[in-house]
C-alpha cells in the first residue's frame, strides 16, 4: 500500500515538474490578438459592434443545428429496433420523419435553402 502512493507520488510529481516546465519554455504570450478574437463571426472585435449581421448567416447556423440534432435523434432510432415492439417503432418513427420533412418543406417553401441570393 506505501509502495503504491509513494509511487502515484512520484508520478505526480514528475508530471507537475514537466508541465511547469513547458509553461515557462513555451514562446506564447500571455495576451494574443488573435487567440482572443472570436472565432468564425467574421467581425474585428476592435471594431465597431453596431455594425449590420447578416440573417442568412444566422439562418443558415440554425439549419445545420436542426440537422445536425436530427442525426443525433435518428441514430438511437436504429439502434433500438431490436428491443422495441416493430409496431410502435414504426409509428414513431414515421411521425418523427414527417414532422422532419414538414419543417423542411417549410424552410423551402420560406425560401430559406436559396444559397445563390
Amino acid at each position: 500500500m506505501l509502495s503504491i502512493l509513494m509511487i502515484s507520488m512520484f508520478i505526480l510529481l514528475i508530471s507537475i515538474m514537466l508541465m511547469l516546465m513547458t509553461s515557462l519554455i513555451s514562446k506564447k504570450t500571455l495576451i494574443d490578438r488573435e487567440k482572443s478574437s472570436p472565432f468564425e463571426c467574421g467581425f474585428d472585435p476592435k471594431s465597431s459592434s453596431r455594425i449590420p449581421f447578416s440573417l442568412r448567416f444566422f439562418l443558415i447556423t440554425i439549419i445545420f443545428l436542426i440537422f445536425d440534432v436530427e442525426i443525433a435523434l435518428i441514430l438511437p432510432i436504429i439502434l433500438i429496433i431490436k428491443f422495441s415492439n416493430l409496431m410502435i417503432w414504426t409509428i414513431t418513427s414515421i411521425i418523427f420523419i414527417l414532422i422532419l420533412l414538414l419543417g423542411l418543406y417549410h424552410e423551402w417553401n420560406q425560401g430559406m435553402l436559396n444559397w445563390s441570393n
